[in-house]
């Protein structure tokens, strides 16, 4: 048996109303997911790209995941976020904890389970700030999972006194453990950022000529020794200029996606028994995620490109006569 969490029954009531309307872009059959902005309301597009489905998050927003199970009886979604299990913290596994969806439920995960009346929110961050990545875990950040278990067929004493979704958290085979609460990852100190080497002073002596002129020879030798080093000095400044317009073009892509750990939130949970009908799951729904600009570059998304204006032989055509000039 496994132990379960659900959401409050205010939250549960609104989210069963609102099942019937599910967008286009959301994924699954057993159960169907959408990647929520919780800053704009609107679900992300989903992207179709060699196999695989993605989404452009914006930095700093947070987000939620939104499952709505389309079943006529419970099911168990086992959820990840980069790789994490977004309810006990640990390296996401199959075998570990999950919400628990009543029959035809709708609910939005907002964020890492802290305890049983609290989430801190998942928001769309550069890597290095991820908690997976704070955590030591980068291999798999970008990247959202939802596995859906089906409940055992038996003589179950069901309890549908709340219609809102319930969290698995205790691993099988173990008992009922509880949901431990974890402190939040501290952040590592931000990169010192290395100086610019300083430039190179100019050879004194030889860039002012002869100061001492005790020939017209030494003069004249002097002089164009000058020269010599100021074409020199403004060929590799030429040289430099050319180096840092090519290091600008050619400047590494922004950097991925992840999910941190933001700002706690309440979130009012309770617990239930759950009994998987399956070791295996009965669908997985995975969907990666990184910003539009990368996604951009990977091909991913295809930009909105309007066609060139096309050159009119006659641009300012009127219909009428020829005017007089002007007298």
């Amino acid at each position: 048996m496994k132990k379960a969490l659900f959401a409050t029954t205010t939250l549960a009531v609104w989210t069963a109303l609102s099942a019937t309307s599910l967008p286009a872009h959301a994924l699954g059959k057993l159960a169907t997911i959408n990647v929520i902005d919780r800053n704009t309301g609107q679900s992300l597009p989903v992207h179709y790209y060699r196999g695989e489905y993605w989404v452009a998050g914006t930095p700093g927003n947070k987000y939620a995941i939104e499952i709505n199970n389309k079943q006529s009886a419970r099911v168990l979604a086992v959820t990840s976020v980069d790789g994490v299990n977004v309810v006990t913290g640990q390296t996401a596994s199959l075998v570990q904890s999950g919400y628990v969806f009543s029959a035809w439920q709708n609910y939005e995960i907002t964020g890492w389970r802290k305890s049983d009346s609290a989430v801190a929110a998942f928001e769309f961050t550069a890597s290095p700030n991820s908690y997976a990545e704070q955590t030591g875990r980068p291999r798999d950040v970008g990247v959202i999972g939802v596995a859906i278990f089906k409940e055992k067929v038996a003589e179950l004493s069901r309890d549908y006194s709340h219609s809102s979704p319930r969290h698995s958290s205790s691993q099988r085979p173990s008992a009922q453990s509880p949901v431990a609460e974890q402190s939040a990852a501290s952040a590592p100190p931000a990169p010192t950022a290395t100086p610019a080497p300083a430039p190179q002073s100019a050879r004194a002596g030889a860039s002012t000529g002869a100061a001492d002129s005790s020939s017209a020879k030494e003069s004249k030798s002097a002089s164009a020794g000058s020269r010599a080093e100021a074409a020199a000095d403004q060929s590799q400044e030429k040289s430099t200029n050319r180096s840092s317009a090519l290091a600008g073009a050619m400047s590494p892509p922004a950097a991925k996606l992840g999910t941190g750990h933001g700002e706690r939130e309440n979130s009012q949970v309770s617990r239930t028994s759950f009994e998987r009908a399956s070791d295996q799951p009965a669908e997985i729904i995975r969907i990666r995620y990184d910003n539009y600009s990368n996604l951009v570059a990977m091909g991913v998304i295809q930009p909105n490109r309007t066609s060139p204006r096309r050159p009119d032989p006659f641009p300012d055509s009127q219909a009428g006569y020829v005017p007089d000039p002007r007298r």
